[in-house]
């Protein structure tokens, strides 16, 4: 059974998106990744429809069994955490409307499940997630890798799959990583 996940790094200029298939075994293979970019010259509304619009046609062609959304966190630029927190609003209606459960990881979270440590640098990260998926040259831009590293990231909290179980009654215990396991078997079960 293996488990996809879509990463997503948001933004308003440049929203990083990847697609990560994870085995139980922890071997994570790259699908697909890409970035959304939009123009501070248009208006907000026509910047968040273009990142909807992309999103939307992401979600419908990879089918990702959860999604992974960088958690919006302080900054001292508070219009660049308006952009984030706008972004990934948009993002997350978008899996709900589709029943694709999400998960919220911050930045040292990251960081920590890919290079071992909380506080590297992107290019840690990227050096990290390019070995990790056995790809031959790193993933450009740094948000195209971000969003590969928040799919890695949600796929090993889940437990690698350990932790499976129904999703009918009694599932409300499980984290959204573990449901999305448990999600993604029951699915396999029925296409067998």
């Amino acid at each position: 059974m293996t488990l996809r996940v879509l990463g997503v790094d948001p933004g308003l200029t440049r929203c990083g998106i990847g697609v990560v298939d994870v085995e139980k075994n922890r071997r994570a293979t790259m699908v697909a990744f890409g970035v959304v970019g939009t123009s501070p010259e248009e208006s907000l509304d026509k910047r968040l429809l273009m990142i909807a619009t992309s999103i939307d046609d992401w979600l419908d062609r990879y089918e990702p069994h959860v999604l992974a959304v960088e958690r919006v966190f302080s900054q001292l630029n508070v219009s660049t955490v308006m952009g984030v927190a706008q972004a990934s609003g948009v993002v997350i209606a978008a899996a709900a409307r589709r029943g694709i459960p999400v998960a919220l990881h911050t930045p040292s979270e990251v960081k920590a499940a890919v290079t071992g440590s909380g506080t590297s640098n992107k290019d840690a990260v990227t050096k990290l997630v390019t070995k990790i998926l056995r790809l031959d040259a790193p993933p450009r831009p740094a948000d195209a890798a971000d969003a590969l590293a928040l799919a890695i990231t949600h796929a090993w909290r889940a437990g690698s799959g350990a932790a499976v179980a129904s999703t009918g009654p009694g599932s409300a215990s499980l984290t959204p990583a573990q449901r999305a396991w448990a999600d993604a078997e029951a699915k396999a079960r029925r296409a067998r």
